[in-house]
């Protein structure tokens, strides 16, 4: 008589990465108790990006940077983050240089402090 073995318990996990017009997404099946390095192991995001080196950029679940022994909950989304493409301080700068532009060229002018 063979008995067999309860499965092991497993969750569902994504492993993605955004590219400009494309986001390049896994969804993955991984025993309880696996960890981002584990996801992003099985996703095969190494041969499909062997040039990225994804935790010099950050690694996140959800928005949030973690670490490649965190623990993966059922649900977990994995995020592999690129570089900026705009500095935020040059953008906010500029936003405001543009428009300080436009108020001037409807003659209307703002008292100081309030841009």
């Amino acid at each position: 008589m063979v008995t067999e073995l309860p499965a092991a318990p497993q969750i569902g996990v994504s492993v993605c990465y955004a590219l400009p017009g494309h986001v390049w997404l896994r969804e993955l099946r991984l025993p309880d108790g696996a960890t981002v390095a584990d996801a992003l192991a099985a996703s095969g995001f190494a041969e499909a990006f062997p040039v990225v080196q994804p935790w010099s950029r950050g690694v996140g679940i959800f928005g949030r940077v973690t670490e490649p022994q965190a623990r993966l909950a059922d649900g977990d989304r994995v995020e592999i983050y690129r570089g900026l493409s705009f500095d935020p301080k040059e953008s906010r700068r500029r936003r405001a240089e543009h428009r300080r532009a436009k108020t001037a060229k409807n003659g209307r002018v703002r008292p100081a402090g309030l841009l």
